[in-house]
């Protein structure tokens, strides 16, 4: 398999276990323990959902895109066809949606991308025609909606990329025109951003002249600090920081190798090493030299997911039988140890496939979608084991399956989307149970799909997007309450 095995001295900070994104919560906490128990199983209020605003009336719609929770409210961006891809913004079912500013004025478009939340401000990047792609930030008014730097003078712009909040700061990459694509940070204002560290200063050995860059991606966040990648020459690196000057690199490998999907499980961050074959090994470090857990023939493993102390991935390969493991894509678990790393089950025996996908994490347990002979594509659950494997609710009986998609886990319930006859792919909602695994109401009539996507909560309400043939693709919200506060709509 020519795998090639290094040893590498590393120091990975414990990993975070902060709120889940999403769950911040508009009312101060519950004083007593009576009172959190009220605010306890949180549930849709209704089964019907609203159509927040026509924000581009006809079929075509405003495709909102990048739904996040900031400081009370949410932000998305969306095209009126009028004034291109702006900041937009809406406080629930009855408020509506309005622009936050058009930050390009007329029809050209700012793009605004990688809307971030660190603290209570929103952190994204746009182009004003002017200044190129920069660092913005917002508080939801057109004035408080400006850039914060011009990192690089002029039209070209800094590209800022790679936005990670830690804490009340946002770590990124950006290329100020004279140390290359480096690190940054930002706290919002313009003395608070600057340079944390030039990884690979000088001019590039490839192309003499032009200063180099060390491209940091992946950023991932730990307890203390962030690991990210980063190429210096002919090296690949994993390096931790702790957002200050003096970064840590604590994996080293050749250039021509691929490194993918950190993620902070636990104690441990878990990353992929592809050795320039196309196929990937797992690789893990907790505190001391990275460990080789074992090699991955077939696809890159992907919807890497922690839950608990255990990462969940999808493994193998699709329709062929690879050498090594004949077994086709199936559930993969890893609890940090070679032993530990193994197939979950094999729930298409043989060398077809059952493509887990679509993972969410609930309660200590892991929801998918799975493809096996009997159910087609359905709802899954697994808490690691084969035999607490199990199909959780077969939507469509026989072997055509409902093909769930978008699992999202909001306040103790998932929401998704799924395609049933009669109803095309409409939002469903599921409290881990069978019986709780619920359609919410139409949005398209009859066998049209509205199919709904990016299910994010903000305050009262969950916000995702959905086509119909009115009014295209729009915002939709359905109200979302703790056990018992439904009724305190009335009163609104």
């Amino acid at each position: 398999m020519g795998i090639r095995r290094w040893l590498a001295l590393v120091l990975i900070l414990p990993a975070a276990c902060g709120p889940a994104p999403g769950e911040d919560f508009q009312e101060e906490a519950p004083a007593s323990e009576s009172a959190s128990h009220e605010l306890q199983g949180w549930r849709p209020c209704d089964t019907s959902a609203t159509l927040i605003a026509d924000i581009r009336p006809g079929s075509v719609g405003s495709r909102p895109r990048e739904l996040v929770h900031a400081a009370g409210e949410l932000f998305f961006t969306a095209d009126d066809g009028a004034r291109g891809r702006e900041l937009w913004k809406s406080h629930g079912t009855r408020a509506g949606a309005s622009l936050v500013k058009d930050i390009r004025p007329g029809v050209a478009t700012s793009n605004p991308r990688r809307l971030t939340v660190a603290g209570d401000t929103l952190f994204f990047t746009a182009e004003d025609g002017v200044h190129g792609r920069e660092l913005w930030v917002s508080d939801g008014t057109a004035a408080g909606t400006r850039m914060v730097k011009d990192l690089w003078p002029g039209p070209i712009g800094s590209a800022p990329d790679q936005l990670l909040a830690v804490g009340h700061v946002v770590y990124f990459a950006a290329n100020d025109g004279k140390s290359g694509n480096e690190l940054w940070r930002s706290d919002g204002t313009a003395r608070g951003t600057f340079l944390v560290e030039d990884f690979y200063p000088g001019d590039d050995v490839s192309i003499p002249g032009l200063p180099g860059s060390s491209n940091p991606r992946r950023l991932t966040q730990l307890a203390y600090g962030f690991a990210f990648v980063a190429n210096v020459g002919d090296v690949l690196q994993v390096c931790r920081s702790t957002g200050l000057r003096g970064a840590t690199c604590v994996f080293t490998g050749p250039k021509d190798n691929f490194l993918l999907s950190l993620n902070a499980v636990d104690s441990s961050l878990f990353f992929l090493v592809d050795n320039n074959e196309g196929q990937a090994s797992l690789w893990r470090t907790r505190g001391g030299p990275a460990e080789y857990l074992r090699f991955l023939p077939g696809l890159y493993p992907h919807d890497l997911t922690a839950v608990g102390r255990k990462l969940f991935f999808s493994a193998g390969a699709r329709g062929e039988d690879v050498a090594g493991d004949p077994r086709g894509e199936e559930l993969w678990v890893s609890d940090g140890t070679a032993r530990g790393t193994a197939l979950v089950k094999d729930l298409r025996p043989g060398t077809a496939s059952s493509s887990p996908g679509s993972f969410a994490a609930l309660d200590g347990r892991l929801y998918f979608a799975a493809e096996e002979e009997l159910h087609g594509r359905e709802l899954w659950r697994s808490d690691g084991t084969a035999r607490g494997t199990t199909l959780l609710r077969e939507l469509v009986p026989g072997t055509q399956g409902s093909a769930p998609q978008g699992l999202t886990a909001i306040s103790g319930r998932l929401f998704f989307s799924a395609d049933t006859p009669g109803r095309g792919r409409e939002p469903w909602t599921s409290d881990g149970t069978a019986g709780g695994t619920v359609p919410l109401q139409e949005i398209a009539p009859g066998a049209a799909s509205s199919d709904p996507l990016a299910f994010t909560r903000s305050g009262w309400d969950v916000f995702f997007t959905a086509t119909t043939a009115e009014s295209g693709e729009e915002l939709w919200a359905l109200p979302f309450r703790p056990h018992g506060r439904c009724r305190d709509r009335a009163s609104e």
